[in-house]
């Protein structure tokens, strides 16, 4: 069985990550995005009341998920047509989520005790054996009567789920299946029940089967059936009970192995290794059944993540699209907001608008404090938010497909000291370079800044040239107006370089609009406009 509720053809195995996944998660603050989807958002009279506790399932579920991309925009698709079945029943997927948690926590539970009855009780084990296919049974006849009454699913993968369960676990599988274990009833319910069967003893039936040979000689001899009996239950020792026994003990051939505490261990291990070779051929169901609910947990986990992700965007007031995929040249996208700043600083994040067509690179300057990190990163969470099948904090999103990203922003110099922070930059971006190739798209950061101007400038553009040559997309953020000057000069002229320029919006009286505009790159980061408003303000004593 099936769960392919992230993939269409296949389940969630050991697909591909982003090669530096830390950076990635790091960089972008995707930590706080994890948290954050890892708790619902409970609402009382259509008020935000509380959040949940964390579910540290999901927030590593989505950790997980998130850092594999997708490779086609039918995969893309896929999730996004489930995320939004998801949106308009997100009890469903959640009671999903919650039946594969209980039902796996029960099988944990059960094997931690299997293990240690291995030791002393095999009976036990097996016992534990058919309960736990119990309660598989249990629960795939519950989940799947339940998707036979979602009327409302449209999405492929939801309507395959569906499938899935009406066909490889039909009503006649389900029948088959209980009646086995019904069969073996009198072993894991040996004395009186309190269900259906209330006080009712469960005694074994056995069919042996043979063939009789020359002399009356009994020939081989095989199970032809086993199958549990219900006779009225007695309190041992009472008169009804001694009745009982007297009746039985007139069938011809007949005795009672309790009576003999030698008859009774070899019926007891007759009745074990009866059931024990019934059971293993239960083992391929087990194994089915178990894998189903590793990945049903886990899948359905991803989706719960996304509809509480959603819940906090909503919480935040900010509007939220499913991104389409286009010519990997193309970046467009209008109002697009950066989630992570949301999230954490708990502000109204001002959105940019852009469309970059048919550019591998993009020089981002002006002026300091003027968002241009901020709308890096924004570019980023979309990114990698879209090539994992969610929607993005943009009014619309459109972009290409890359089975890697890159992410080189200017850490903190080395505590320890065994590097200067030039080094230690240029070490990283050795790495990078060697496992980057056409089909990557490249984040930088203020790189190469720690260094003076004019070196950092060559050593920009040199690398830049050089990735851009090699076909990769480049989005840099720069205070290296040298660099960025040069590359201006030589492309200024040519319509079809390829490179585009924003710069940080500043209006006359130094404000910061936190927009990026199409622009020549600014020659100044205004860097006086923060001297004015941090000491120009100060007083005589503040000094």
């Amino acid at each position: 069985m099936k769960v392919c509720l992230l993939y269409e053809d296949h389940e969630r195995g050991f697909e591909k990550t982003y090669y530096d996944t830390e950076s990635i998660i790091q960089d972008l603050g995707l930590d706080s995005l994890f948290l954050a989807a890892s708790k619902e958002v409970i609402y009382e009279d259509d008020a935000v009341k509380k959040l949940a506790d964390e579910d540290t399932f999901v927030r590593e579920t989505l950790h997980k998920a998130m850092m594999v991309p997708l490779k086609t925009a039918e995969e893309i698709t896929f999730r996004q047509d489930v995320i939004r079945d998801c949106l308009k029943t997100p009890d469903l997927m959640r009671w999903l989520y919650s039946t594969s948690t209980t039902v796996k926590g029960t099988r944990d539970d059960q094997s931690s005790g299997l293990d240690r009855s291995r030791q002393g009780s095999p009976a036990q084990s097996l016992v534990n054996e058919i309960k736990r296919l119990r309660k598989y049974i249990d629960a795939l006849a519950t989940i799947r009567d339940t998707m036979m009454r979602q009327s409302d699913l449209t999405s492929k993968g939801l309507s395959m789920f569906r499938g899935e369960l009406l066909t490889s676990f039909s009503l006649e599988r389900e029948s088959n299946l209980r009646k086995l274990l019904d069969d073996v009833t009198f072993f894991t319910d040996r004395i009186a029940v309190k269900d259906e069967y209330r006080d009712k003893l469960v005694r074994p039936r056995v069919v042996l089967e043979c063939t009789l040979e020359d002399g009356l000689k009994l020939g081989p001899m095989k199970v032809e059936e086993v199958s549990s009996e219900y006779s009225k239950f007695y309190k041992r020792g009472g008169t009804r009970e001694k009745i009982q026994r007297f009746k039985e003990s007139r069938i011809p051939d007949s005795f009672l192995t309790i009576e003999d505490p030698r008859i009774l261990g070899q019926t007891q291990q007759l009745e074990f290794e009866l059931v024990n070779h019934l059971v293993k051929k239960l083992k391929n169901f087990s194994d089915e059944f178990r894998t189903f609910f590793d990945q049903l947990k886990y899948q359905s986990a991803f989706y719960v993540g996304a509809i509480q992700m959603v819940q906090h965007i909503e919480r935040f007031e900010m509007e939220y699209c499913f991104p389409e995929v286009c010519d990997r040249r193309d970046l467009i996208f209008e109002d697009l907001k950066e989630f992570v700043m949301a999230l954490e600083q708990r502000i109204h994040v001002v959105g940019n608008t852009s469309a970059l067509m048919q550019k591998d690179l993009l020089i981002v300057t002006g002026a300091n404090q003027g968002g241009k990190s901020t709308f890096l990163r924004s570019i980023g969470i979309a990114l990698v938010m879209m090539q994992c099948g969610l929607p993005v904090t943009a009014h619309s999103f459109k972009s290409g497909i890359f089975p890697n990203i890159f992410v080189h922003f200017t850490r903190r110099e080395d505590s320890a000291m065994n590097s200067g922070r030039l080094d230690e930059e240029l070490k990283r971006m050795n790495d990078i370079i060697d496992h980057i190739d056409e089909h990557s798209l490249i984040m930088l950061n203020e790189s190469f800044a720690t260094t003076t101007e004019r070196e950092g400038a060559v050593i920009a553009y040199d690398i830049i040239r050089a990735l851009k040559e090699a076909g990769v997309r480049i989005l840099t953020v720069t205070h290296l107006l040298s660099f960025a000057e040069r590359v201006y000069n030589e492309t200024k002229d040519d319509p079809d370089s390829g490179v585009a320029f924003l710069s940080a919006e500043r209006r006359q009286d130094g404000t910061r609009t936190f927009h990026m505009i199409p622009s020549e790159p600014t020659f100044t980061s205004f860097g006086l406009d923060l001297y004015e408003k941090i000491v120009g303000c100060a007083t005589v004593a503040d000094l």
